[in-house]
């Protein structure tokens, strides 16, 4: 089946048409393995379908063009990946003018519910860019420590963040000798 969806996508990613290394993707959910609901993507959008890299907009207007794919799985991923980017106007144009038979529409809209249980464990500062451990951020506002009578200064730079696993709102780092807990929305990346 691989060499058939090769022959397919003309060895390309069938949703930005790139021409560098694809590998074959089953769309779930899904009863049994068949043509149209497999596809061959690139290591870029399987980033942004399994959301283990930040929604890259510029990269997929792809999206505009893989709307009018005649390949179910396509279809499906292109629809799931705009709605994710129902900010964008264009996004939401092409929503509009996409067209899904009834049973493609209730594929795509299950895995969407899927996606939407799941928890998108990215960090991100007050602009919205990816934070990894490690990171040094800069405060974007004065911060009160409580419990503490330490105030943390507007443009502190804090050096090598901790993330807190399991909220994705709150980072670790030492401010004058003391770890504290901060929110995300107050800080910025430093680059």
């Amino acid at each position: 089946m691989e060499q058939q969806l090769l022959d397919r996508s003309e060895n390309k990613c069938e949703l930005c048409q790139s021409a560098v290394p694809v590998k074959l993707y089953e769309v779930l959910p899904q009863t049994s393995r068949t043509e149209d609901n497999c596809i061959m993507i690139c290591d870029k959008c399987l980033g942004q379908v399994e959301k283990t890299e930040e929604l890259d907009v510029k990269h997929l207007n792809c999206l505009r063009t893989s709307i009018w794919s005649a390949v179910p799985g396509v279809q499906v991923l292109t629809w799931r990946l705009l709605n994710r980017l129902k900010d964008e106007s264009w996004a939401t144009d092409c929503l509009d003018m996409m067209y899904m038979d009834d049973e493609t529409l209730a594929w795509a809209k299950a895995g969407a519910e899927d996606e939407d249980s799941a928890v998108d464990d990215v960090h991100k500062d007050c602009n919205g860019a990816l934070l990894e451990a490690g990171n040094s951020v800069v405060l974007i506002k004065t911060l009160d420590v409580k419990g503490s009578s330490l105030s943390a200064k507007l443009g502190t730079v804090v050096k090598n963040i901790r993330l807190v696993e399991d909220n994705t709102d709150q980072i670790e780092g030492k401010i004058e000798g003391q770890t504290i807990v901060i929110l995300t929305k107050y800080v910025r990346k430093q680059s």
